[in-house]
């Protein structure tokens, strides 16, 4: 989540993608913010801006705010939730509902996550990645970890610097793994451009960069959500370890879409391994599908009744 605001006025100016095109590429005054770091409210006065933003653009008449349903990691503290939920009040909702991101996943991949079988899955964002297993409408058991796409990004623009002795941003990064970045070898090699500071000359260079050097740059990461997805499998309790062998692992998230990832995990792990489709929107989907049927999914909210003002 990056919120573009106008420093001068405080006003939003563009959220999410939009905001995302104007990372490191604004003039002073308008600043592209994360207020969510790792999925976690860390700038309140943002945080409420990008929700009355997003609610305003959401409401066709003024009379009535909306209800809201927000995604939150798995295991926020009171503390975070109360801070979510106050935020979307003040943004102008009626009613806020909580869900974390595994279950809201899990849900908009049309998992059968009310059934009494375990299902597997695996959400790879920008800031974290959350691996859970889930049944009868809970979450039995879960790992997150803050290791995910933007540390990916990270790690090429580091791998550039110290291979190549060239600078280059993050959106390069990012764009660089999204076109060439790979988990697993790919059957034909892969190169691309790419331009930044020469370090040594501090003038502009072009080098050609290829799927190797991405897949050697983000190995150690990738390393560590397979350790993640791993170490969840072991403490699976057997029964539903049976359902997920069966059912297999399903991945999520922006971070899903890395190609030969699958492929990495199901040869790690020996389950069969699908990303769902459309990863990038499984938390969205999930979520508004719980909110068009809350009768229904009542119970993969989470209870927020203790952090509800008193009427």
């Amino acid at each position: 989540g990056v919120v573009a605001i106008n420093q001068k006025t405080g006003q939003v100016l563009a959220v999410g993608s939009e905001a995302k095109e104007m990372v490191g590429r604004t003039p002073g005054h308008i600043v592209a913010k994360r207020p969510l770091r790792s999925g976690v409210v860390s700038d309140f006065e943002v945080t409420e801006q990008m929700l009355k933003y997003l609610i305003d653009r959401s409401r066709k008449k003024k009379l009535i705010g909306p209800r809201v349903i927000v995604g939150v990691p798995f295991g926020v503290t009171e503390v975070e939730k109360k801070a979510v939920i106050d935020a979307a009040k003040s943004a102008g909702a009626r009613q806020v509902f909580l869900i974390e991101e595994p279950m809201a996943a899990a849900i908009g991949a049309r998992l059968p996550v009310q059934e009494a079988e375990g299902n597997f899955i695996v959400d790879i964002g920008g800031g974290t990645t959350e691996v859970a297993v889930i049944s009868l409408g809970g979450i039995v058991l879960a790992k997150s970890l803050r290791v995910a796409g933007d540390k990916l990004n990270e790690d090429i623009v580091r791998f550039v610097q110290e291979e190549y002795k060239i600078l280059i941003g993050e959106r390069t990064a990012e764009a660089v793994k999204i076109n060439i970045g790979s988990a697993y070898p790919l059957k034909e090699k892969k190169e691309m451009p790419l331009r930044g500071r020469n370090l040594v000359t501090g003038l502009p260079e072009e080098i050609i960069i290829s799927d190797d050097d991405i897949r050697k740059a983000i190995e150690k990461s990738v390393n560590m959500i397979l350790t993640e997805i791993k170490t969840a499998l072991e403490e699976t309790p057997p029964e539903l370890l049976s359902d997920i062998i069966s059912n297999g692992i399903y991945l999520a998230g922006g971070g899903a879409s890395l190609r030969g990832l699958s492929l990495l995990v199901q040869k790690e792990t020996k389950i069969k391994t699908k990303v769902i489709e459309d990863p990038m929107t499984a938390v969205v989907r999930g979520a508004g599908m719980v909110l068009e049927n809350l009768d229904k999914f009542s119970d993969v909210l989470l209870d927020t009744t203790e952090l509800e003002p008193p009427k």
